[in-house]
């Protein structure tokens, strides 16, 4: 695995993403053993895709879940 870089001169441009990975690790992989990798894979695949994409809201976007708030946005985009 290789570490993480930001751009030079700019150390918070990785922080939501390292956010994103330490949430998804205390929330899935922490808490459950995989006895194959395709499990694992299946796993952290439907918690990306069902719950953290179309459920979990976050306030940094209006308190709607992300697929929420993507689908306002091209919603208000079509109308304007």
């Amino acid at each position: 695995m290789q570490a993480s870089m930001s751009r030079k001169g700019n150390c918070y441009d990785n922080a939501p993403i390292e956010s994103f990975w330490g949430t998804l690790k205390t929330e899935l992989v922490y808490s459950r053993r995989f006895a194959t990798r395709e499990q694992a894979r299946q796993a952290i695949t439907e918690y990306i895709e069902l719950f953290s994409n179309r459920q979990r809201i976050q306030a940094r976007l209006d308190y709607l879940s992300p697929a929420a708030y993507t689908a306002r946005y091209f919603s208000e985009k079509i109308a304007a």
